[in-house]
């Protein structure tokens, strides 16, 4: 291309505008120069091999190379604005992938609240299913057992011997728990293992000979005696007097955990201490202080004493225990029972005090029933810890009162009369006093503090004018609520 000189000396129209706005890269001779090198750049087709990549010719210094140095700043502008706009888009990508994933932890806390409540919901539930099965079996266990013996005493009269028979089968509580511990444990333990474990309720280094009878012997002579006056006390009195009286037994272990053990002091339960001790004396009002009548009441008021002892002691030298612990003590227990006790109604019998002219005479059925519902009713106590609330095992335990009612009602061996009525309910109303927890007073004032503030609330929302009604102004920025007259 054939370049005209102008006038002045500039060889082109681009020249004189590159003159004219003072462009700082520009001399003369400009334009020619770069249009020489654009002719003179090599554009290499895909796949062929370019000369100035593999050559090593090195480029030389121009003016065209300070003017392409001199348009980096505008280049960087140009990538400056095209990054800010690409960081604005990753900051907002960022930023809703934040929400998103904000959103979503929200969302399964959510779930996972509603899960947490549907479990305790069913958790719940079910304790109170068991709760209700548990009641039903300690009660009927209990009130069985009574009338079993009531049964047995017409044809064979040996309190002694059936209840060293019946702890006898107190032996069977440990197997039955190991049975249980195979079909719902996970991992399966041998029994020697699962019988070590569950002897350190004795202490770190198990149970030992010295052990055996130091901690055995006295729980074993207060269980003995327990039984021994339970049964004394239903040969004189009815077993709805003895249920309800043995039923004093919670009384006792109040007044005795806060002797010996130093428990809280709780006035009701005093209450309930004296309303059990009043109606103890109503029991043997009820048939005018007759000979029997007092006999029998001192039996069952003695049976509970010494249930309470046996309950103090426990928690005193033992502490708590668990289920495992529990079923290794009782079957312990047995084996005391078995080995040293043995030899009492052996003597009985040699001394005529509780005889009998067989083995075969015997009623074995009786007896095997007794002490099966007795084992029952034990095993039933310590499950119902572990599956239910534990005040629902009391709970079971006063309603055999009602039950034994129901069964002598029907055998016609009772006529309630009003003085024994009452002492019955006197009883079972200490009884259940005795089940309020210690901050009982505390939750009361919660509950009717609560239920003011509610009264309240509901008061101010009658008393708030109802034909009030709010109009919206909607702005710029948000809605202002005005209320209107």
């Amino acid at each position: 291309m054939d370049v005209k000189a102008a006038p002045n000396g500039v060889a082109t129209i681009e020249d004189r505008i590159l003159r004219i706005t003072g462009y700082y890269g520009y001399y003369p001779g400009y334009s020619s120069q770069k249009s020489t090198s654009r002719s003179s750049v090599t554009r290499c087709k895909p796949g062929a091999n370019c000369p100035s990549s593999h050559s090593g010719i090195s480029r030389q210094l121009s003016p065209l190379s300070v003017t392409e140095d001199s348009s980096a700043p505008i280049l960087e502008l140009q990538n400056r604005g095209s990054s800010g706009v690409c960081g604005h888009r990753v900051e907002r990508q960022n930023r809703s992938a934040d929400d998103g994933t904000q959103t979503h932890s929200e969302n399964s806390s959510q779930e996972n609240r509603i899960k947490a409540r549907c479990l305790s919901c069913t958790s719940m539930v079910l304790k109170g299913i068991w709760g209700l099965l548990i009641i039903l079996s300690v009660s009927s266990s209990w009130v069985g057992t009574t009338q079993i013996v009531k049964i047995t005493y017409k044809n064979f009269y040996c309190p002694f011997f059936m209840t060293w028979f019946s702890t006898n089968w107190n032996i069977m509580f440990f197997p039955v728990y190991y049975s249980g511990h195979l079909a719902t444990a996970q991992e399966k333990q041998s029994p020697m293992k699962k019988f070590r474990e569950c002897s350190r309720i004795f202490g770190e280094d198990g149970l030992t000979l010295k052990l055996f009878l130091k901690r055995t012997a006295p729980f074993s002579i207060l269980w003995t005696l327990t039984n021994y006056l339970y049964l004394l006390a239903l040969k004189k009195l009815t077993a709805t007097d003895v249920s309800a009286l043995f039923c004093c037994n919670k009384a006792f272990v109040f007044l005795l955990s806060w002797i010996v053990l130093k428990d809280r002091f709780m006035g009701v339960r005093i209450v309930a201490a004296i309303m059990a001790i009043t109606g103890i004396v109503m029991m043997a009002y009820a048939d005018n202080f007759h000979a029997d009548s007092i006999v029998g009441v001192a039996f069952a008021v003695g049976s509970a004493s010494t249930s309470a002892l046996y309950k103090v002691l426990f928690k005193m030298f033992l502490g708590s225990a668990n289920f495992g612990e529990a079923a290794h003590f009782v079957s312990t227990l047995g084996f005391f029972n078995l080995i040293f006790i043995s030899f009492t109604p052996v003597i009985l019998y040699f001394t005529k005090v509780e005889h009998w002219s067989s083995f075969a005479a015997l009623p074995w059925g009786c007896l095997c029933g007794m002490a099966g519902l007795w084992l029952a009713f034990n095993i039933l106590v310590n499950v119902g810890v572990v599956l239910t609330y534990p005040i629902l095992i009391s709970i079971g335990t006063v309603l055999s009162v009602p039950g034994n009612a129901a069964v002598d009602l029907l055998k016609q061996e009772v006529i309630f009369n009003v003085v024994r009525l009452a002492a019955t309910i006197i009883i079972c109303i200490g009884f259940l006093l005795m089940l309020l927890p210690e901050e009982w007073d505390e939750i009361t004032l919660r509950f009717i503090n609560s239920l003011k503030e509610k009264k309240s609330e509901e008061h101010m929302d009658d008393v708030t004018d109802p034909s009030v009604h709010l109009r919206g102004r909607g702005r710029a920025n948000g809605t202002v609520s005005i209320p209107l007259a």
